[in-house]
Protein backbone atom coordinates (compact mmCIF):
# COMPACT_ATOMS: atom_id res chain seq x y z
CA UNK A 1 0.00 0.00 0.00
CA UNK A 2 1.28 3.45 -1.05
CA UNK A 3 -1.28 5.75 0.39
CA UNK A 4 -1.13 9.58 -0.31
CA UNK A 5 -2.16 10.72 2.91
CA UNK A 6 -0.08 9.18 6.03
CA UNK A 7 -0.51 10.10 9.41
CA UNK A 8 2.61 9.18 12.28
CA UNK A 9 1.93 9.41 16.17
CA UNK A 10 4.54 9.67 17.58
CA UNK A 11 7.64 11.11 16.10
CA UNK A 12 10.81 9.45 17.93
CA UNK A 13 13.59 7.86 16.32
CA UNK A 14 10.81 5.20 15.03
CA UNK A 15 8.18 7.43 13.86
CA UNK A 16 10.37 10.27 13.00
CA UNK A 17 12.30 8.54 10.63
CA UNK A 18 9.49 6.62 9.31
CA UNK A 19 7.62 9.77 8.28
CA UNK A 20 10.74 11.33 7.09
CA UNK A 21 11.50 8.14 4.90
CA UNK A 22 7.57 8.64 3.53
CA UNK A 23 8.34 12.27 2.60
CA UNK A 24 11.65 11.59 0.70
CA UNK A 25 9.59 8.71 -0.67
CA UNK A 26 7.18 10.89 -2.24
CA UNK A 27 4.53 10.85 0.12
CA UNK A 28 2.29 13.91 -0.40
CA UNK A 29 0.53 14.45 3.08
CA UNK A 30 2.53 13.10 6.00
CA UNK A 31 0.38 14.20 8.91
CA UNK A 32 2.55 13.76 12.71
CA UNK A 33 1.99 13.94 16.11
CA UNK A 34 3.88 14.40 18.80
CA UNK A 35 3.43 14.19 22.81
CA UNK A 36 6.67 16.63 22.58
CA UNK A 37 6.10 19.68 20.99
CA UNK A 38 9.67 19.91 20.60
CA UNK A 39 9.95 16.96 18.54
CA UNK A 40 6.90 17.99 16.66
CA UNK A 41 8.56 20.85 15.83
CA UNK A 42 11.73 19.49 14.93
CA UNK A 43 10.30 17.23 12.83
CA UNK A 44 8.29 19.82 11.01
CA UNK A 45 11.14 21.84 10.41
CA UNK A 46 13.22 18.85 8.87
CA UNK A 47 10.35 18.69 6.05
CA UNK A 48 10.04 14.96 7.66
CA UNK A 49 6.38 15.90 8.07
CA UNK A 50 3.92 18.07 6.06
CA UNK A 51 1.46 18.98 8.65
CA UNK A 52 1.45 19.13 12.75
CA UNK A 53 -1.42 18.55 14.39
CA UNK A 54 -2.90 18.90 17.97
CA UNK A 55 -4.06 15.63 18.82
CA UNK A 56 -3.55 12.30 17.33
CA UNK A 57 -8.07 12.74 16.51
CA UNK A 58 -7.14 15.46 14.73
CA UNK A 59 -3.69 13.92 12.97
CA UNK A 60 -5.84 10.78 11.39
CA UNK A 61 -8.49 12.91 9.79
CA UNK A 62 -8.23 12.13 6.05
CA UNK A 63 -5.37 9.53 6.30
CA UNK A 64 -5.46 6.62 4.51
CA UNK A 65 -2.80 4.75 6.55
CA UNK A 66 -2.13 5.35 10.53
CA UNK A 67 1.45 4.38 12.19
CA UNK A 68 1.04 4.10 15.92
CA UNK A 69 4.74 5.03 16.98
CA UNK A 70 4.09 5.35 20.63
CA UNK A 71 4.95 2.97 23.68
CA UNK A 72 2.86 -0.13 24.34
CA UNK A 73 0.40 1.20 26.78
CA UNK A 74 0.23 3.89 24.43
CA UNK A 75 -0.22 2.14 21.37
CA UNK A 76 -3.42 0.49 23.46
CA UNK A 77 -5.09 3.15 24.63
CA UNK A 78 -4.96 4.90 20.87
CA UNK A 79 -6.56 1.84 19.32
CA UNK A 80 -9.47 2.25 21.37
CA UNK A 81 -9.63 5.35 20.85
CA UNK A 82 -8.92 6.02 17.41
CA UNK A 83 -10.49 2.76 15.98
CA UNK A 84 -14.20 4.21 15.70
CA UNK A 85 -12.91 7.51 13.75
CA UNK A 86 -10.60 6.10 11.27
CA UNK A 87 -11.74 6.76 7.65
CA UNK A 88 -13.59 4.16 6.01
CA UNK A 89 -10.51 1.82 4.47
CA UNK A 90 -8.06 3.03 6.53
CA UNK A 91 -5.10 0.36 7.67
CA UNK A 92 -3.89 0.90 11.34
CA UNK A 93 -0.43 -0.52 12.47
CA UNK A 94 1.92 -0.10 14.89
CA UNK A 95 5.96 -0.42 16.03
CA UNK A 96 5.47 -2.07 19.18
CA UNK A 97 8.30 -4.31 20.65
CA UNK A 98 5.26 -6.85 22.08
CA UNK A 99 2.26 -7.86 19.54
CA UNK A 100 0.01 -10.17 21.36
CA UNK A 101 -1.06 -7.38 23.45
CA UNK A 102 -1.60 -5.29 21.03
CA UNK A 103 -3.51 -7.61 18.41
CA UNK A 104 -5.65 -8.52 21.01
CA UNK A 105 -6.61 -5.32 21.84
CA UNK A 106 -7.08 -4.27 18.09
CA UNK A 107 -9.67 -7.97 18.06
CA UNK A 108 -11.48 -6.26 20.86
CA UNK A 109 -12.41 -3.07 19.45
CA UNK A 110 -13.37 -4.66 15.68
CA UNK A 111 -10.24 -3.59 13.66
CA UNK A 112 -9.18 -7.14 13.07
CA UNK A 113 -10.05 -6.21 9.28
CA UNK A 114 -8.02 -2.60 9.30
CA UNK A 115 -4.83 -3.49 11.54
CA UNK A 116 -2.13 -5.89 11.49
CA UNK A 117 0.82 -5.21 13.66
CA UNK A 118 4.26 -4.01 12.61
CA UNK A 119 7.75 -3.82 14.58
CA UNK A 120 11.01 -2.51 12.70
CA UNK A 121 14.21 -3.95 14.07
CA UNK A 122 15.79 -0.82 14.09
CA UNK A 123 15.24 0.40 17.61
CA UNK A 124 18.06 2.67 19.49
CA UNK A 125 18.67 3.52 22.78
CA UNK A 126 18.00 7.22 22.12
CA UNK A 127 14.91 8.98 22.32
CA UNK A 128 13.12 12.29 20.48
CA UNK A 129 13.23 13.13 16.69
CA UNK A 130 16.73 14.20 17.70
CA UNK A 131 17.39 10.23 16.76
CA UNK A 132 15.68 10.17 13.65
CA UNK A 133 17.34 9.87 10.34
CA UNK A 134 15.88 9.43 6.83
CA UNK A 135 17.34 6.29 6.54
CA UNK A 136 17.39 4.77 9.82
CA UNK A 137 14.82 2.01 8.70
CA UNK A 138 16.07 1.50 5.10
CA UNK A 139 16.54 -2.53 4.58
CA UNK A 140 15.96 -3.10 8.14
CA UNK A 141 13.49 -6.41 8.78
CA UNK A 142 9.92 -5.86 9.83
CA UNK A 143 7.94 -8.21 11.62
CA UNK A 144 4.49 -8.03 10.77
CA UNK A 145 1.18 -9.67 12.33
CA UNK A 146 -1.88 -10.70 11.27
CA UNK A 147 -5.10 -10.39 13.40
CA UNK A 148 -6.51 -13.55 12.24
CA UNK A 149 -9.70 -11.82 11.49
CA UNK A 150 -11.47 -12.67 8.60
CA UNK A 151 -9.54 -10.21 6.53
CA UNK A 152 -6.70 -9.63 8.58
CA UNK A 153 -4.83 -10.71 5.33
CA UNK A 154 -5.94 -7.65 3.62
CA UNK A 155 -3.97 -5.57 6.19
CA UNK A 156 -1.04 -7.48 6.76
CA UNK A 157 -0.27 -7.46 3.42
CA UNK A 158 -0.98 -3.60 3.08
CA UNK A 159 0.96 -3.34 6.07
CA UNK A 160 4.26 -4.97 4.76
CA UNK A 161 3.56 -3.54 0.97
CA UNK A 162 4.08 -0.14 2.78
CA UNK A 163 6.98 -1.25 4.67
CA UNK A 164 8.52 -2.97 1.21
CA UNK A 165 7.42 -0.03 -1.08
CA UNK A 166 7.60 3.09 0.95
CA UNK A 167 10.32 2.52 3.88
CA UNK A 168 12.33 0.23 1.63
CA UNK A 169 12.18 -1.86 4.45
CA UNK A 170 12.09 -5.85 4.36
CA UNK A 171 8.57 -7.31 6.26
CA UNK A 172 8.36 -10.60 7.69
CA UNK A 173 5.19 -12.01 8.31
CA UNK A 174 5.06 -14.03 12.23
CA UNK A 175 3.03 -15.22 14.59
CA UNK A 176 2.52 -12.58 17.00
CA UNK A 177 3.11 -14.92 20.00
CA UNK A 178 6.08 -16.39 18.57
CA UNK A 179 6.98 -12.75 17.75
CA UNK A 180 6.91 -12.11 21.91
CA UNK A 181 8.68 -15.44 22.68
CA UNK A 182 11.71 -14.69 19.75
CA UNK A 183 12.05 -10.71 21.07
CA UNK A 184 12.41 -12.10 24.72
CA UNK A 185 15.54 -12.98 23.98
CA UNK A 186 16.75 -11.33 21.27
CA UNK A 187 15.78 -7.80 22.43
CA UNK A 188 14.41 -7.52 25.97
CA UNK A 189 16.75 -9.96 27.44
CA UNK A 190 20.04 -7.58 26.14
CA UNK A 191 18.47 -4.59 27.55
CA UNK A 192 17.24 -6.20 31.01
CA UNK A 193 21.43 -7.11 31.05
CA UNK A 194 22.14 -4.02 30.28
CA UNK A 195 20.02 -2.29 32.83
CA UNK A 196 21.27 -5.07 35.54
CA UNK A 197 25.07 -4.13 34.74
CA UNK A 198 24.78 -0.43 34.90
CA UNK A 199 22.95 -0.71 38.04
CA UNK A 200 25.67 -2.97 39.51
CA UNK A 201 28.02 -0.74 38.70
CA UNK A 202 26.12 2.60 39.65
CA UNK A 203 25.33 1.06 43.24
CA UNK A 204 29.29 0.45 43.25
CA UNK A 205 29.74 4.76 43.29
CA UNK A 206 32.69 4.45 40.84
CA UNK A 207 33.15 7.49 39.21
CA UNK A 208 32.10 7.69 35.50
CA UNK A 209 35.78 8.46 34.27
CA UNK A 210 36.82 4.90 35.24
CA UNK A 211 35.00 3.13 33.05
CA UNK A 212 36.43 1.80 29.57
CA UNK A 213 34.82 0.89 26.29
CA UNK A 214 33.46 -2.44 27.44
CA UNK A 215 31.43 -0.50 30.28
CA UNK A 216 30.23 1.93 27.93
CA UNK A 217 29.15 -0.34 25.25
CA UNK A 218 27.78 -3.10 27.21
CA UNK A 219 25.60 -0.91 28.91
CA UNK A 220 24.43 1.46 26.17
CA UNK A 221 20.67 -0.01 26.27
CA UNK A 222 20.96 1.07 29.79
CA UNK A 223 20.16 4.46 28.13
CA UNK A 224 17.08 3.63 26.75
CA UNK A 225 13.55 5.49 28.22
CA UNK A 226 12.54 3.96 31.42
CA UNK A 227 8.57 4.03 30.37
CA UNK A 228 8.93 2.49 27.52
CA UNK A 229 10.67 -0.33 28.55
CA UNK A 230 8.56 -0.64 31.46
CA UNK A 231 5.61 -1.30 28.88
CA UNK A 232 7.55 -4.04 27.13
CA UNK A 233 8.62 -6.01 30.13
CA UNK A 234 5.46 -6.12 31.66
CA UNK A 235 3.18 -7.07 28.63
CA UNK A 236 5.84 -9.76 27.72
CA UNK A 237 7.07 -10.36 31.56
CA UNK A 238 6.63 -14.56 31.38
CA UNK A 239 8.57 -14.71 28.41
CA UNK A 240 11.11 -12.74 29.90
CA UNK A 241 11.50 -14.18 33.33
CA UNK A 242 12.62 -17.40 31.27
CA UNK A 243 15.27 -15.91 29.27
CA UNK A 244 16.33 -14.39 32.62
CA UNK A 245 16.35 -17.12 34.35
CA UNK A 246 18.70 -19.00 32.05
CA UNK A 247 20.82 -16.24 31.85
CA UNK A 248 20.99 -16.37 35.64
CA UNK A 249 21.60 -19.51 35.51
CA UNK A 250 24.72 -19.19 32.80
CA UNK A 251 26.37 -16.27 35.21
CA UNK A 252 25.95 -18.61 38.16
CA UNK A 253 28.08 -20.87 35.80
CA UNK A 254 30.31 -18.37 34.92
CA UNK A 255 31.27 -17.56 39.08
CA UNK A 256 31.33 -20.89 39.69
CA UNK A 257 34.65 -21.78 37.22
CA UNK A 258 36.10 -18.82 38.11
CA UNK A 259 36.08 -19.71 41.83
CA UNK A 260 37.14 -23.07 41.38
CA UNK A 261 40.12 -21.47 39.13
CA UNK A 262 38.72 -23.98 36.50
CA UNK A 263 41.04 -22.21 33.26
CA UNK A 264 39.87 -25.51 31.25
CA UNK A 265 36.14 -25.11 31.72
CA UNK A 266 36.11 -21.04 31.88
CA UNK A 267 37.95 -21.41 28.54
CA UNK A 268 35.42 -23.64 26.85
CA UNK A 269 32.25 -21.00 28.26
CA UNK A 270 34.25 -18.26 26.91
CA UNK A 271 35.54 -19.88 23.49
CA UNK A 272 31.72 -20.77 23.18
CA UNK A 273 30.11 -16.98 24.01
CA UNK A 274 33.27 -15.90 21.48
CA UNK A 275 32.13 -18.22 18.57
CA UNK A 276 28.61 -17.20 18.94
CA UNK A 277 29.28 -13.53 18.71
CA UNK A 278 31.33 -13.65 15.87
CA UNK A 279 28.74 -15.66 14.02
CA UNK A 280 26.58 -12.52 14.58
CA UNK A 281 28.77 -9.93 12.02
CA UNK A 282 29.19 -13.03 9.45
Amino acid sequence: MRPSSLTVIGLGAIGGSLAWQARQSGIPRVVGFARSRTDGVQALKASAITELADSPAEAIVGAQFVVLAVPPQATLDLIGRLGPSLEPGAVLTDVCSVKAPVIACALSHGLGDRFAGGHPLAGTHASGFVAATPSRLQGCAVYVCETGAPGGDRAARAVMHFWEDVVEASPILIDAAAHDRQLAWTSHLPQTVASALAKALADRGLAGLSFGTGARDTTRLAASSPDLWIDILLYNREAVAEALASTEAQVAELRRLIAAGNAAGLRDYLASAQQFREGLDR
